[in-house]
């Protein structure tokens, strides 16, 4: 992300955080700002942002503001009230990230609407870049974002109250968690990774860890989410081909970010309740930790996958902890934990990529041929398509 990216999405979630405070229309003032971000790339474009990148934006989606409450003919009584007001000089000291996400996650909208408000609002992405980061025409993207304001009109700008905080939290991290994993692995298309989307999720999720201070799950996540993307410079080989864990150069793994997510996450597992987020974060650390993959700790990443398991009773979790329990306790023990998945989750390639994987470390060969290409037919990822049917060619 060059300086001028970097200055557009830290102003776009405090900028709209003070105006949707100011004047409490939470659409009019995200357009508002995303016209001023749009002004900024232009006229930053040379010479690098101001100063006070912040207090630029601000001044100009202020004016937008404005312009739009006195040129709105339903409005005209407001007329005398709108230009009384003064336009800020500097932008506020107040940061309203947190409350915006909350507004962007409300349970009001869809998964896929959180997703998308959540990266237009709070990450500054403009329709066009949400839009191909999920592989859909912007003509498509850009009704969903509408919709998702129409259906916030009304909704305080403000935090949720105490008996609704934790669950709008875990809302949240959800939304955050999925951005992330769609950049880390794309979901479909011919790119393996987004890490356009990764870092932006990095990004986000580091600024709710640091507004929430030492939250065990939002401090989890964000350890999860360094862990992962530590290796993402050892996944693709020059051809954009998947490679997977066990065999990729671990030289090329980030130890900066390795050494900060496992600070993150022994902390959090010390002063905090036990959540889902730390529980993968530790996984995750368990990975990395080995210089080779031979000697990875896989009983006790079981062990860490039955407790998830109780705490996240998921199907994908099950899955998860199925490879674990095939390498530590032998292959038909991960094939007999997979029986209970066969109907849940029949139509993932996952579930018959791991089937394939356990059948091929059973000796079955046959049947781990057919489970590859079963997988490489469900996959909407053109990278791991290709990496599944050379698995299955290979047998």
């Amino acid at each position: 992300m060059n300086g001028v990216e970097d200055a557009l999405r830290t102003a776009a979630p405090r900028v709209l955080g003070a105006l949707t405070r100011r004047y409490g229309d939470f659409a009019a003032c995200e357009d508002a700002v995303q016209e001023a971000l749009l002004e900024a790339s232009r006229a930053w474009g040379a010479g690098g942002p101001p100063d006070n990148p912040n207090g630029w934006v601000y001044r100009v989606a202020a004016r937008r503001m404005v312009d739009r409450i006195r040129g709105d003919e339903a409005r005209r009584r407001r007329e005398e009230t709108a230009a009384s007001r003064e336009l800020p000089v500097e932008a506020p000291e107040h940061d309203d990230t947190v409350t915006l996400l909350f507004l962007c996650c409300h349970p009001a909208l869809t998964p896929a609407s959180q997703i998308a408000l959540t990266l237009r609002a709070v990450g500054g992405l403009s329709t066009a870049e949400i839009a191909n980061a999920f592989l859909v025409p912007e003509a498509t993207m850009g009704p969903r974002i509408s919709r998702a304001k129409a259906k916030l009109v009304g909704a305080r700008f403000a935090e949720p109250p105490a008996e609704e905080r934790p669950q709008r939290l875990r809302t949240v991290l959800r939304v955050l968690y999925l951005i992330f994993n769609e950049g880390y692995t794309a979901s479909a298309g011919r790119r393996l990774q987004r890490r356009d989307l990764a870092v932006e999720a990095i990004r986000l999720t580091r600024t709710l860890r640091d507004a929430l201070g030492d939250d065990g799950e939002a401090t989890g996540l964000l350890s999860l989410m360094l862990l992962t993307e530590a290796r993402s410079a050892a996944r693709e080989a020059a051809d954009g081909a998947l490679i997977p864990l066990d065999e990729q150069d671990r030289s090329l793994w980030d130890r900066e970010l390795i050494a900060e997510g496992t600070r993150l996450v022994e902390n959090a597992m010390l002063t905090s309740e036990l959540g889902p987020y730390q529980l993968q974060a530790a996984i995750a650390a368990l990975h990395v930790e080995p210089g080779d993959a031979a000697d990875t700790d896989w009983e006790q990443i079981a062990v860490l996958y039955r407790i998830l398991n109780r705490l996240d009773p998921a199907p994908v979790v099950t899955l998860n902890r199925a490879v674990a329990i095939g390498m530590s306790q032998g292959p038909q023990a991960g094939l007999d934990l997979l029986r209970q998945l066969e109907k849940p989750l029949a139509r993932h390639h996952r579930f018959h990529a791991v089937r394939g994987f356990l059948l091929d470390r059973a000796g079955r060969s046959d049947a781990a041929r057919d489970a590859f290409r079963t997988a490489a037919r469900l996959t909407a990822s053109l990278p791991e398509r290709r990496y599944l049917r050379r698995r299955a060619d290979s047998l």
